[in-house]
């Protein structure tokens, strides 16, 4: 069994979990909706107001302890997502690089002949405080993790100058240029 598969996940208030099918678990909250279906090898069941994830015993024991983890993090994922949102940021280095969000898609200046524009998909929602950061919020972790690394692609940091669209508070290591021998 995992260890982490064993801890019950709390509901706060204002969510409420739902089994509309044995194999699904739907999870409202006050940001919003999430749904997950269920491996055959794990039961999930609602006991004092806390999700309890168990192995049935069915499959290898390695494959059920690894979704017995999974699952428990995922309905974990999802109960904070609807009660209190995601966030991930990303900062832009370089000089008159820039972002701007514009309805459903985040404008970026950075250094290319055109703009770049990302569209968003349904959940995710950005915001420029500044012109170089942008804020990404969401219901699902997955979701807004995956856009902010797609955002992050598009001119990722590189070593030398440090230029580049990265996470807020990752280290770049730097490298020296050239040497030149005596």
């Amino acid at each position: 069994m995992s260890r982490i598969g064993k801890a019950p996940v709390p509901i706060p208030s204002g969510v409420t979990v739902e089994f509309p099918d044995p194999r699904q678990v739907r999870v409202k909250g006050p940001k919003g909706t999430l749904e997950i279906q269920v491996r055959p090898e794990i039961d999930v069941a609602l006991e004092d107001n806390n999700v309890q994830v168990s192995t049935n015993g069915s499959g290898p024991d390695r494959e059920s302890g690894a979704y017995h983890g999974l699952t428990r993090a995922l309905i974990n994922n999802m109960v904070v997502g609807v009660s209190t949102g995601f966030e991930k940021g990303l900062e832009i280095v370089g000089v008159g690089w820039n972002a701007q969000a514009q309805g459903r898609k985040v404008v970026l200046n950075i250094g290319f002949c055109h703009q770049v524009e990302i569209a968003l998909p349904d959940g995710i929602d950005a915001e420029t405080p500044v012109p170089t950061q942008i804020v990404l919020r969401g219901v699902d972790k997955q979701a807004v993790g995956q856009v902010a690394a797609r955002i992050r692609a598009v001119r990722p940091p590189e070593p030398y100058k440090g230029k580049g669209i990265r996470y807020v508070g990752e280290h770049v290591r730097r490298k020296s240029g050239k040497s030149f021998g005596s």
